[in-house]
């Protein structure tokens, strides 16, 4: 165990050192390789890359001078996986504590070592959904990445998440004469939602991450959950990012809010546990992503403050489970997300699994995690499959998932750009 861990580490430090491609061409060699848009697999199995970017793909591939073959044996290649809700600032333990008692650097490292961790795990993609009160600090983390400083997957960001004044994420179990911060950033209007988004996006942000419901809750059998924006509101921070080609996030979980973020024109709505008829028509017209984020409510369940938690977060996945099979049959698009941080990073593969498990296909949920995922990051046509000219982000797995979607936790081969990560 010790020494695996050791090489892992020195994989890491390698790539960490010299992220740019090899000068000459490579090919990835194995049993089977699973074409994402037809549901099909090749055996075998073979990707020639050049450079950052996939040259050619097939049973057989080109064998250009200089090459170098890479045989992963008994595997299945795959696109690298997308996980469109991550929180890289975050980490098991008290949430509300750890965003108190940690420094912002020290988040920051954290968040880096989580980084490299869900690359590690196959995930080279992914949409950071909120730094929980360390404001811009994730620029930092996916600029060093862009850089070749540190390991770690694509990044979307959004910086700190937005919240009104007593909110969903505000810091409302603390004396309120210690004048604890949110874990977000207040907005209490249009004019300040607009205000907030302006400063995000001069911090760096990819999109905005808005609270629109909270807290949730069972009243008499039945999901309640307050929301936080009007419609208007929410149509005035989409209309503002808009404005420079940027899109909104939000966390929602019922109604009337997810009605109120589905008619405002969203990217996605996130968590999704209970949408109405009208707001799934309104999702399937529109292309607004559902993101189920089933990982964290089995996590929460597993892993209870006290029994009544337990049932409560049960209830909730017995809950989300029933209404993700409504959505499904009703056409709602599908992305993968986890909502990784609160449970260990390089573990969210889960989240493919739960899917499965609720509703769909391995097929559909591979298709949901990765091309849905490659258009809600707005990297469709450059991730998410392996095609010639994407990006050359490919990883291999032990089995084959479209059997057993399991095989996604088997992860033995990572390659980010044309880079090779985990070997």
């Amino acid at each position: 165990m010790i020494y695996r861990l050791f090489v892992a580490s020195l994989v890491v430090a390698f790539a960490a050192r010299s992220q740019t491609a090899p000068p000459h061409p490579t090919i990835l060699h194995a049993a089977r390789l699973l074409d994402i848009e037809s549901g099909k697999l090749l055996t075998p199995g073979e990707v020639l890359v050049l450079g950052e970017r996939i040259s050619e793909v097939g049973s057989r591939v080109t064998r250009p001078a200089g090459v170098e073959s890479i045989d992963l044996g008994d595997t299945t290649l795959l696109p690298g996986l997308i996980d469109a809700h991550v929180h890289l600032f975050l980490h098991p333990g008290a949430e509300d504590l750890q965003t108190v008692q940690e420094s912002v650097p020290q988040r920051t490292i954290l968040a880096t070592l989580a980084a490299r961790d869900d690359l590690m795990a196959g995930f080279t993609a992914e949409r950071d959904m909120g730094t929980e009160g360390a404001g811009s600090a994730d620029t930092a983390v996916r600029n060093a990445i862009n850089q070749g400083l540190i390991p770690g997957p694509r990044l979307r960001i959004s910086g700190n998440a937005v919240d009104l004044l007593g909110g969903h994420e505000d810091a409302i179990n603390y004396n309120p004469e210690q004048h604890i911060l949110s874990n977000a950033t207040y907005a209490n209007n249009a004019m300040e939602l607009v205000s907030v988004i302006r400063l995000q996006f001069k911090e760096g942000a990819d999109f905005i991450k808005i609270y629109e419901t909270g807290r949730d809750s069972f009243r008499d059998g039945h999901f309640s959950t307050p929301y936080q924006y009007s419609q208007a509101e929410l149509s005035a921070a989409v209309e503002e990012a808009a404005r420079v080609g940027k899109r909104v996030a939000v966390h929602a979980t019922g109604e009337p809010g997810t009605g109120y973020a589905a008619r405002a024109g969203v990217a996605s709505i996130d968590h999704a546990d209970q949408l109405s008829d009208e707001t799934m028509r309104l999702m399937r017209e529109k292309q607004i992503f559902a993101v189920p984020t089933f990982t964290i409510f089995e996590y929460f369940a597993d892993h209870p403050a006290s029994p009544a938690q337990a049932a409560r977060e049960r209830q909730i996945i017995a809950f989300h489970a029933q209404e993700f099979r409504k959505q499904l049959a009703a056409g709602v698009p599908m992305a993968a997300g986890s909502d990784v941080g609160p449970f260990p990073h390089g573990t969210q593969a889960r989240e493919y699994e739960l899917m499965v498990k609720y509703g769909m296909t391995p097929l559909q949920a591979l298709q949901a995690g990765l091309l849905n995922g490659a258009k809600l990051l707005g990297w469709q046509g450059q991730i998410g499959a392996l095609k010639a000219g994407y990006f050359a982000d490919v990883i291999a797995v032990e089995g084959d998932p479209l059997q057993d979607i399991s095989a996604l936790k088997k992860v033995i081969f990572v390659m980010k750009g044309g880079v090779v990560y985990r070997r």
